[in-house]
């Protein structure tokens, strides 16, 4: 897991600093307009834009909100990738 924010470094590792997966900071619109993010204007701030990835890459889900309501927390998105594997267990065999 992965995230990453507008704030400044300062404030992002303030932020951070109780989580257990990188944050990166200073991102900018090009950085939104390449993983196809919906920016903000009038706020100048990216919206959050979340995605599971296959083991090959590929996006096996996303999620995109201007918000609160439908963003996914980090104890979500494993639950959901626990459960993407024990599917992928079961169709094996």
């Amino acid at each position: 897991m992965i995230a990453g924010t507008v704030d400044s470094e300062e404030k992002t590792l303030e932020v951070a600093k109780n989580l257990n997966f990188p944050v990166a900071y200073g991102m900018t619109r090009a950085d939104g307009d390449t993983i196809g993010a919906w920016w903000e204007e009038r706020r100048d701030h990216i919206q959050p834009s979340e995605f599971v990835l296959s083991k090959n890459g590929r996006v096996a889900m996303s999620t995109y909100s201007n918000s609160p309501i439908g963003r996914m927390d980090s104890g979500e998105a494993l639950t959901l990738i626990s459960f993407l594997n024990e599917m992928r267990a079961k169709a094996k065999g």
